[in-house]
């Protein structure tokens, strides 16, 4: 018969057992939604906007088989769901959990900011096109959408890379630390 003192010593174990290995696939999934929005800023989007509406409607040609809205969607809420696994696991890791928690709240907030204000403008732009609003209207809003994107996305992103890195970086330093036997995880 388990006693409640072996039943959380047996959570507490299996915690222990899944915190690095979560936390890793958080970085590595969070660092790769980083670097292909870098990729998409540097690279995609110059050429997106080099001259709207004409090149909305090459860049709609170019993404017609998968776009970014096939493929940020499902990395950011994978991205959300490890961020909210790693916080619970590291929730006990002073060192750690700040840093996951700050990385987590970058993630979401800027999750937030695009479904309010970048899915919208993404509508406009590559669905509704020329079809349904003026050439002006476009480019105005390809102008906004390029601007907030720097403001919004690339800093929270960053923000959320760094912060789970870091995070990273303590939760291993103290697994070396205690098996070494300096300090207890």
């Amino acid at each position: 018969m388990s006693t409640p003192t072996t039943n959380r010593t047996r959570l507490k174990s299996a915690a222990d057992r899944l915190r690095f290995p979560v936390v890793l696939a958080y970085l590595w999934v969070m660092m790769t939604l980083f670097g292909a929005i870098v990729l998409e800023t540097l690279m995609i989007y110059p050429n997106v906007f080099a001259d709207p509406p004409g090149s909305l409607a090459l860049a709609m040609d170019f993404l017609a088989v998968v776009g970014p809205a096939d493929v940020f969607p499902p990395f950011g809420m994978a991205c959300w769901v490890l961020g909210a696994v790693s916080l619970l696991l590291t929730i006990r890791v002073r060192e750690v959990r700040w840093w996951i928690a700050l990385s987590l709240i970058a993630l979401v907030v800027e999750g937030i900011v695009s479904m309010l204000f970048f899915w919208p403008r993404n509508d406009v732009m590559f669905v509704e096109g020329l079809a349904v609003h003026s050439a002006e209207h476009l480019i105005r809003v390809a102008q906004e959408f390029e601007t907030w994107h720097w403001l919004s996305r690339m800093t929270f992103n960053s923000i959320g890379a760094v912060a789970v890195f870091i995070g990273f970086l303590r939760l291993h330093r103290l697994r070396v630390l205690t098996a070494r036997g300096h300090c207890p995880l």
